[in-house]
Order: C-alpha cells, then sequence, then structure tokens
C-alpha cells in the first residue's frame, strides 16, 4: 500500500468547554462521541464530536500554567490549535519533520494508537499531529482518541463534512511551503488563486493575514440559512455565510 496522510482530526482551544461545545452541537447539528479522560495529565478537559470521519475536538484548561493556557494568552483566543493527521508511519514523518527543523514536543502510545505531536513553535501558526492505529487504515476503523463506539455519533442532517482549514499568514505561500514540507505533500494553487494543500479529504487554504494561525473550518450543511439563523440565534456574529465560534470562523457552503 503506498503511504498515505489524511485530516484526522481539528483541535479547537477554549476557556471553557461550555457553551462551546454545545453550541458547536446545537447550531451544526453534531454529537459529542467521547471525552477523553487520558487529555487530564495535562491539564485540560475535551470533548470530541464527529463531522463525518473526520473529529472536532474542543479542549479547555482545568487548571493554570498548561501550553492551551498559554496558547490562549497568546493568541487572544483566536486561531484553532492542533490539525491531526493519520498516516502509515507517525515516527518516519517525525523524522522527517526533525530533519527540516521542526521539533517533536510529545509522543503519545496507547496501543494501539500512536502519536507524534510536532513543536507548534517550529510547525508556526497551530500544532500538528501524526498517527496511526494498528489495524486501523479504514477511515470508519477504530480510533481510541475518539472512544470506542465514535462511528455510532456520526450526524449528517445538518452538516455532511468537514472540507477545508483555512490558515493565515503575512506570507501564506511561505507557510504553505513549510507545512507541505512537514505533512509531504505539494503546494497547488486552489480554485481562489490562493496556495493550498490538497489532502484526500479536505484542503487547506493559506491566505494574507496579520498573523499565522489557523483562522477557519469550511463546512458542507444541507441548509446554509438555516443553520446560518442558529448561529445568530445562539448570539455568534454572523458575517455573510459565517459566523465566529471556538476561536475561528466556521464558514458554511452547500
Amino acid at each position: 500500500m503506498a503511504p498515505y496522510v489524511r485530516l484526522r482530526q481539528i483541535c479547537l482551544v477554549s476557556p471553557g468547554i461550555e457553551p462551546v461545545t454545545s453550541d458547536i452541537a446545537d447550531i451544526m447539528g453534531l454529537i459529542v462521541c467521547y471525552r477523553d479522560g487520558n487529555v487530564a495529565k495535562y491539564g485540560l478537559e475535551n470533548a470530541l464530536l464527529p463531522v463525518d470521519t473526520i473529529l472536532l475536538e474542543v479542549v479547555a484548561p482545568f487548571q493554570p500554567g498548561t501550553a492551551a493556557g498559554r496558547f490562549i494568552e497568546k493568541t487572544g483566543g483566536r486561531g484553532g490549535y492542533m490539525a491531526i493527521f493519520c498516516c502509515d508511519d507517525p515516527d518516519g514523518r517525525g523524522k522527517h519533520a526533525n530533519a527540516i527543523g521542526v521539533r517533536t514536543a510529545n509522543v503519545i502510545t496507547h496501543a494501539p494508537y500512536h502519536g507524534v505531536q510536532l513543536d507548534p513553535r517550529d510547525c508556526r501558526a497551530a500544532f500538528i499531529e501524526f498517527n496511526h492505529t494498528e489495524g486501523s487504515d479504514d477511515v470508519l476503523g477504530p480510533y481510541p482518541p475518539a472512544g470506542p463506539d465514535w462511528q455510532k455519533s456520526i450526524r449528517k442532517g445538518v452538516t455532511q463534512a468537514l472540507t477545508g482549514v483555512e490558515m493565515e499568514s503575512p506570507e501564506p505561500e511561505v507557510l504553505a511551503e513549510h507545512w507541505g514540507k512537514i505533512i509531504g505533500i505539494p503546494v497547488s494553487t486552489g480554485k481562489g488563486g490562493d496556495p493550498e494543500l490538497a489532502l484526500p479529504n479536505a484542503s487547506f487554504r493559506f491566505v494574507k493575514g496579520a498573523s499565522e494561525i489557523m483562522s477557519g473550518l469550511t463546512f458542507r450543511v444541507s441548509d446554509v440559512a438555516k443553520v446560518r439563523d442558529a448561529a445568530k440565534a445562539k448570539g455568534h456574529a454572523v458575517s455573510g455565510d459565517s459566523f465566529a465560534l471556538g476561536g475561528v470562523t466556521f464558514r458554511l457552503v452547500a
């Protein structure tokens, strides 16, 4: 089998787990599949919501001095926290990253899952993690961080898919090239002319911005107006077919 890499999970960070998690669930028609007790040792609590086969995670610090807390202070709560990719060989991808000057921050092994997290200062904009679950090359197979039965929590009545991630940088081409080298895929040009990294199940688009952050997520939904109105009803700032929640812009497409 040829080497593969796919987007597995996007992690947002928030000062509190609520109301962000329940707002995402209510607005987007999603449900929480799991809350992982393993993150407590990092001073965090979390909630994971499947968007088809990509997991959307919210993490929040419950004690001072956490990396997530420092991230919130540094960014003012703006920007996604982590992009997590499943692949055939996390250690090999970690070594490749090290060779281009991106350090390893953390290695996690909870058999059959094994993950390599890279230093966000070297990745720039957000954490990158590569992971693999033994015997689970199927996107609907076991994925321990999302709990034993995450597949049963997939809901598609409102939100069908998470299709894109938007990254901001004063030099979007440079950041795209950097992330492309880390992930091991070439930079292409997206429909709007922006540099893009196209994965089999989602794309990363790099746009001009004041600082380097993961700035937005694009979701394919069944009824854009209905989701937009649900966001407005919850008190979130709506602009066109987008709204702000969890430190990022949720963009809606039909």
